[in-house]
């Protein structure tokens, strides 16, 4: 596949949840109200971050829950607010970095050649941009919290997301877009896929002309290997990445365990959000 990912596609079909979902009594959703087993998680989440929020003072006990999982402001950063509190990443030595640097020589080349895949969050007339932003940013932190690996032969927490939750028709085939050159795409996301040398989810949501894309580049080829002294920030971000991972998965943990939910499964051996 190719530039087709440009294009805009129909959404993954929805599955319906069974009950009303709740976390610590709080509805996730309207009675009536369908959602994917990614979406309603995402929802899960994003709840018990509201909660944890409130519980530490950093939100008012009377911010409304939003019950069609979009988050007000004040709860937007206050969760970001918590996160950055409790969700601790020391900054990685120098010969951690040598390390990793020295043990991955193909992450690190200035390459022309990307295989990668996304969940495209498709902008189109009448799009509530602010509520497409809440889903994109709730999937780029969930996607990030999976190590990649294939569940039960469901495939991995990415594909599962592409293929629930994308309006991109490569949903289907979990979001793979193929090996792709910057000719392939629109300048702007052709900037953010070979205008870095990541390897992996990218950190940050990849704005294009189309929509909201999550990210994964999946191997690089071509061009000529980096010194470390040139990808020495990006040697140190894949390294916090991997801490943010496991703290971010720790935290969620604790927090699923001290919650009473209901309607959607939350086992912190079972779920993409905290496995």
């Amino acid at each position: 596949m190719n530039a087709e990912f440009l294009q805009s596609g129909a959404a993954a079909p929805q599955a319906t949840a069974p009950l009303v979902a709740r976390v610590n009594g709080v509805a996730l959703h309207a009675e009536a109200e369908t959602l994917s087993t990614e979406e309603l998680r995402q929802r899960a989440c994003s709840e018990l971050l509201r909660q944890a929020a409130i519980e530490s003072g950093l939100l008012a006990p009377t911010d409304p829950a939003p019950c069609d999982g979009v988050l007000g402001e004040a709860a937007s950063q206050a969760i970001d607010a918590w996160l950055e509190r409790e969700v601790q990443v020391p900054e990685p030595s120098e010969e951690a970095c040598r390390r990793h640097h020295a043990a991955h020589p193909a992450r690190y080349k200035a390459g022309q050649r990307a295989q990668v895949r996304h969940v495209l969050f498709a902008v189109t007339p009448g799009t509530d941009v602010v509520a497409l932003r809440n889903r994109a940013e709730a999937c780029l932190l969930d996607v990030r919290c999976h190590d990649g690996k294939p569940k039960d032969g469901a495939g991995s927490g990415f594909e599962r997301a592409a293929r629930e939750l994308s309006n991109c028709p490569s949903g289907a085939e979990g979001g793979a877009l193929g090996w792709l050159t910057p000719a392939d795409c629109a300048p702007e996301f052709a900037r953010e896929i070979f205008g870095h040398v990541e390897v992996g989810v990218l950190p940050r949501l990849v704005h294009s002309r189309f929509g909201l894309h999550v990210v994964e580049v999946l191997e690089r080829e071509g061009g000529e290997p980096q010194s470390f002294e040139s990808v020495r920030g990006a040697v140190a971000t894949a390294l916090r990445q991997q801490v943010y991972v496991t703290a971010l998965r720790q935290c969620l943990q604790l927090l699923a365990g001290q919650a009473t939910v209901e309607g959607v499964d939350l086992d912190a051996a079972q779920t993409p959000l905290v496995q």
